[in-house]
Formats: structure tokens, C-alpha cells, sequence
């Protein structure tokens, strides 16, 4: 076998954006990561439910036509309308 083919393997340092800190083994010295399990918000229970329109209202929305539900809604307000 050969020597010295392996690299070291010592300490390592693992520093997340949010501050949190652990200490691990790798080849390299300092990792620096942006989010661990301290600060994600899956794992914090902070998460953030972002309700965007669908494509397809967007796109009813910039031509100007209606969503077929709304052509339902806007039907029978016209057949209350024309009863009264």
C-alpha cells in the first residue's frame, strides 16, 4: 500500500449564518454553511405558507376574463337579477 495517501482527518469547526456552531471530523479545518437545523424553518416550526395564485388565474386576471367560477357566480346573480 501506499503512504500517505489518505488526508488528514482532525477537528473540524461547522459555523451556520444564524451563529450556531458544531463540532465535527473533516479534512477540512472550518466549514461555514447558511442554514442548519437551528435556523430552518421546517425544523423550527416557523414556516411560512406563501398562498401565490395559480397560473392559470394569473393568466385570467391579466387577459380580463373570468374563471370559469366566477362565470358560474356571475350567471346566477344575472338570473336573480332578471327574476326580480
Amino acid at each position: 500500500m501506499k503512504a500517505d495517501l489518505h488526508p488528514e482527518y482532525k477537528e473540524a469547526v461547522i459555523r451556520c449564518a444564524c451563529g450556531a456552531t458544531y463540532e465535527t471530523r473533516s479534512t477540512v479545518p472550518e466549514i461555514s454553511i447558511a442554514i442548519c437545523a437551528s435556523c430552518h424553518p421546517f425544523y423550527t416550526g416557523r414556516q411560512k405558507f406563501v398562498d401565490e395564485a395559480g397560473r392559470i388565474e394569473k393568466f385570467m386576471r391579466k387577459y380580463g376574463m373570468k374563471t370559469p367560477e366566477a362565470q358560474d357566480d356571475a350567471a346566477s346573480e344575472d338570473s336573480e337579477a332578471a327574476e326580480s
